[in-house]
């Protein structure tokens, strides 16, 4: 295990690692250029990596603890990396995300000089590089504003309807920080996928204090192709049906498709680019649907029972999202 100089840090960051050696120097350089570097600790939780990763994680002052493969699991992963905190504050990040600021951390971590907040998550934005899907370049329409989330009464959140209640629980442990004794008390569920939206849920539920801060951004992006978007979309609907009982499906390709189209034709890009951009989007949509359409035969014929057995047999272990196409292809 790598020694890291902070004696008592005030923020533990935890990154749950396999096989990131192509992105882990973007995401750990990113964190070593925050503000509040001085005052932080990483974690890095390796399950089997192969593709030199151990190697690269010697060049930096980082903790990493061991976990066989077999063992990982996306919500007890994470509480173990809690448990071997040693800050005041705990970060969950994951390997192939890049702090988009360097005071990242700071932003978050203002919040909690409110005692009742317990955690602020941030957001996942995506540059405008030419290997990215130029559909989801990150273009705010505005400035972004810190949006505090807390039912005193905690019925008055438990008696929504689950559309609703999902609503206030878009978390997402690619960039999230969480006051750690609070933590301790609020574990994440020990779940393959959804770990950290059904936090949020958990927490609400008790009556605690969330914030939203979209200032608090990370560049995170992964290369879809049929495979993996129809797996992702499936796991969507399955957790809106399982956990919040409601079924949200796609949008309607009938008006979507040409949305897509209009969109591309206005980007300035050259018209071979527009054509690859536009059949990628295309092919999403086709998994999208496909997805859709299988689940909700499972769900209107065989319910929740079919629902986990096809979960089970189209989706299995959630994908691991990859950065280019080229290694998409080796890696199916």
């Amino acid at each position: 295990m790598n020694e890291n100089p902070v004696a008592k840090p005030l923020i533990s960051i935890v990154i749950p690692v396999k096989n990131g050696a192509d992105t882990l120097c973007s995401c750990l350089d990113g964190i070593f250029r925050q503000s509040l570097r001085d005052k932080i600790e990483v974690i890095v939780i390796d399950s089997g990596s192969t593709d030199g990763t151990l190697e690269l994680l010697k060049k930096y002052p980082v903790r990493v603890h061991h976990l066989p493969p077999e063992e990982f699991n996306h919500g007890e992963t994470r509480n173990l990396g809690i448990r071997l905190a040693h800050g005041e504050f705990v970060v969950m990040t994951v390997q192939d995300a890049t702090p988009a600021t360097g005071n990242w951390l700071e932003i978050m971590h203002e919040h909690f000089s409110d005692a009742a907040v317990i955690g602020v998550c941030g957001q996942q934005i995506v540059g405008h590089d030419s290997d990215k899907n130029p559909l989801q370049w990150f273009s705010p329409a505005g400035e972004a504003k810190p949006e505090k989330i807390v039912f005193p009464d905690p019925s008055q959140f438990t008696g929504l309807t689950g559309k609703k209640q999902h609503d206030f629980c878009n978390w997402d442990d690619v960039n999230a920080m969480y006051r750690k004794s609070a933590k301790d008390k609020i574990p994440f569920r020990q779940l393959m996928f959804s770990e950290d939206t059904l936090w949020a849920k958990d927490a609400l539920s008790q009556g605690q204090t969330l914030v939203y801060d979209y200032r608090a951004r990370v560049y995170h992006y992964h290369h879809q192709n049929f495979k993996f978007y129809f797996k992702r979309t499936y796991i969507i609907l399955y957790q809106n049906y399982k956990f919040y009982d409601y079924i949200k499906f796609p949008k309607n390709p009938v008006i979507q498709v040409p949305q897509i189209i209009v969109r591309m034709i206005r980007k300035n890009l050259p018209l071979g680019e527009r054509i690859k951009w536009i059949s990628y989007n295309l092919k999403l949509v086709t998994a999208a649907w496909s997805a859709a359409f299988i689940f909700l035969l499972n769900a209107r014929f065989r319910g929740m029972q079919g629902v986990e057995s096809s979960q089970k047999y189209f989706v299995g272990y959630p994908p691991q999202g990859v950065q280019s196409k080229l290694k998409q292809k080796n890696d199916d």
